[in-house]
């Protein structure tokens, strides 16, 4: 669909003449490039475990959205800007206004549908967190891309309608170029938004304040253990946490019954969350914990 749109908005630019539209036309060709990426990523991602990467390929789809914010910066919001600025020096007046009408119309109701779609799936993922908690603390990086690319997508096109209204009732072509340069700084700061989201989850993100409360609640409730020393968590991927456990159990324990611990342990974590694949339980007494 993005595909179809960018090329009618191309031949639109053309035929009309307007920054604006050429703008958009480059938003709608980066956004196709970009949903192919992470289509990409998201089949990358689903590569099984392998010698080499023991805990499988989950943070690929973080790489590949980290690309597709990259691109959105340099092809779409750059270029936009540039076509803007040199329009500001002066550019041929836009012919045939209706033809840019009429695409932006339709480009916008398709625009709407996308985000609709997009958002109702992201209120699904987000159950009852706020929509400001669910961008912060989102694990699933891709349904994020798709919700803040068709929401920049929808802005541009308003901008864009903006313009052309704008200089259809001044004869004054700055508006275009001004139209393009906004869609241009929209583009920017998304791509700017998204690549720190990625940057986060690249670096190492733990679990969500539930699944950590639910991992201290077995471990304290475990009357086998007489203190736990630290507990980390980390997403692998959007469906792949890793768990490790620092625990003092207690001392009257024998081999059998630590090994009996740590495999209910293991299991009554794992129950706590689908996502959590790989439960690590390490028996330190707290000092030798601190010192190490």
């Amino acid at each position: 669909g993005n595909g179809l749109i960018a090329v009618t908005k191309f031949g639109a630019a053309a035929y009309t003449g307007s920054a604006a539209m050429l703008s958009e036309g480059i938003h709608s060709l980066v956004d196709t490039g970009n949903q192919v990426l992470l289509l990409f990523g998201i089949r990358q991602s689903k590569q099984p475990p392998s010698p080499e990467f023991p805990f499988g390929h989950g943070k690929e789809i973080y790489f590949w959205c980290f690309i597709v914010a990259m691109l959105i910066f340099a092809l779409g919001g750059t270029a936009s800007v540039y076509q803007g600025v040199q329009h500001l020096s002066g550019s041929e007046p836009i012919t045939n206004i209706m033809v840019n009408y009429l695409v932006l119309g339709f480009a916008l109701i398709f625009e709407f549908g996308a985000l609709y779609v997009a958002f109702k799936e992201f209120n699904k993922s987000r159950g009852e967190q706020s929509i400001t908690e669910a961008v912060r603390h989102g694990k699933d990086p891709t349904l994020l891309v798709v919700v803040f690319e068709d929401t920049a997508a929808l802005l541009g096109l308003l901008i864009a309608l903006a313009g052309l209204v704008l200089y259809q009732n001044t004869g004054n072509s700055i508006f275009d170029a001004i139209a393009s340069i906004s869609i241009g700084v929209v583009l920017i700061v998304t791509a700017f938004f998204l690549a720190l989201e990625s940057k986060s989850l690249l670096i190492g993100e733990s679990a969500g304040l539930e699944i950590r409360d639910g991992i201290a609640a077995v471990l304290g409730t475990d009357s086998r253990i007489n203190s736990t020393n630290e507990v980390a968590t980390l997403h692998m991927g959007p469906d792949f946490i890793v768990v490790t456990a620092s625990v003092d159990f207690v001392s009257a324990l024998d081999s059998d019954q630590v090994e009996a611990a740590v495999t209910e342990i293991n299991t009554a974590i794992k129950a706590l969350d689908d996502r959590i694949k790989r439960v690590f339980v390490e028996a330190e007494r707290p000092e030798n914990h601190a010192r190490t």
